[in-house]
């Protein structure tokens, strides 16, 4: 089986190859390399051993999704293909929406055309907005807090609203809690291409000396040490959360959502402090004002991913930051 996996170059599309590899299914990787570098590509045979096809291409251009997904009898397609910083959103909105919004109903036409009637993409919890009760689950209200948010509500609606037109179709949405992270090889990491938008990239690049020290956004939230608190998990178990969710409804149709999330909030100061013990060296930090957008705390029930896809995280923050830590090590400027 094939699939075809837009922003497949990128760090959670990346590390999904390998795991639907692993599961004996196909990936085609599809990217622009707009936020991704084609070294991944020899990264993803050392780890794997298998050769990947690439083709490089924007999620806009209709005629060439099409060509590759009947080139390659795609029976479904995986969507990273998304610009994903909150802060570069509030300042591009317009931008944003384009590639986010326009970009996955581009998608959805060559699907049509193709024949491809399986999605499975990549959202994120920032659909939950500003949290009216924790933990989430998949039953809370949904809205958003700034223009990212807004692209993944609009997507999410545009999923739902496409399944209701088409029986056939199958929609699932996976609603991510903060992805951190490395190949436990060490061979492939979240290496953004300039500054990181993340904390976890932002600590690691602070730790092996490239960047000065690490920007805490406020520290007079409700939370116990009054810095923002999120549900971070291992890319690990994401990746695996997607092969999970893609082989539990092969033979389902309409518009399925689940958290991918481990129900643990830790603060920004606790993953400092973790990545420290990790990488044996203190790491530099500065206080700064909120940023617009962001909420004080942020976590997930995850119990309905376990209960249909029978998945659930199982690597806590330690190996997050070790993992992590291997991979900045290893490669300190990034692929």
């Amino acid at each position: 089986m094939k699939v075809l996996v837009a922003g497949g170059l990128g760090y959670i599309g990346s590390h999904t190859c390998l795991a639907l590899s692993k599961a004996g299914v196909i990936p085609i990787i599809y990217d622009n390399l707009s936020n991704a570098s084609i070294n991944v590509l020899e990264q993803l045979t050392l780890i794997s051993e298998h050769n990947f096809t690439f083709v490089e291409g924007d999620i806009r251009d209709q005629q060439r999704l099409e060509k590759v997904m009947v080139e390659h009898d795609i029976q479904a397609v995986f969507h990273f293909a998304a610009l994903k910083a909150v802060g570069e959103s509030c300042e591009q909105p317009r931008r944003y929406y384009d590639n986010n919004v326009s970009g996955s109903v581009v998608l959805l036409d060559a699907m049509a055309n193709a024949g491809v009637k399986k999605i499975i993409f990549s959202s994120s919890a920032t659909v939950y907005g500003d949290p009216q009760y924790l933990p989430l689950d998949e039953l809370h209200p949904i809205s958003a807090t700034n223009p990212y948010g807004w692209t993944k509500v609009m997507v999410e609606q545009i999923l739902q609203d496409n399944c209701q037109a088409d029986n056939d179709s199958l929609a699932i949405s996976l609603r991510y809690f903060n992805p951190v992270g490395a190949h436990p090889s060490g061979l492939l990491g979240e290496s953004p291409n300039g500054i990181p938008n993340n904390l976890m990239p932002f600590i690691a690049q602070t730790a092996v000396g490239k960047r000065e020290f690490v920007s805490v956004y406020g520290n007079d939230y409700d939370t116990p040490d009054g810095t923002g608190v999120r549900d971070y998990i291992h890319i690990m178990d994401l990746a695996k959360g997607h092969v999970d969710a893609f082989l539990s409804h092969q033979k389902d149709t309409g518009f399925l959502a689940y958290n991918l999330g481990t129900g643990q909030g830790y603060s920004v100061l606790d993953v400092i402090t973790a990545f420290a013990e990790s990488a044996g060296k203190e790491v530099p930090y500065k206080l700064a004002p909120r940023r617009s957008g962001d909420v004080a705390c942020n976590y997930a029930d995850a119990s309905l991913a376990k209960q249909k896809l029978n998945w659930q995280a199982t690597l806590g923050l330690s190996d997050m930051t070790e993992d992590t830590w291997r991979w900045q090590s290893k490669y300190p400027q990034g692929l």
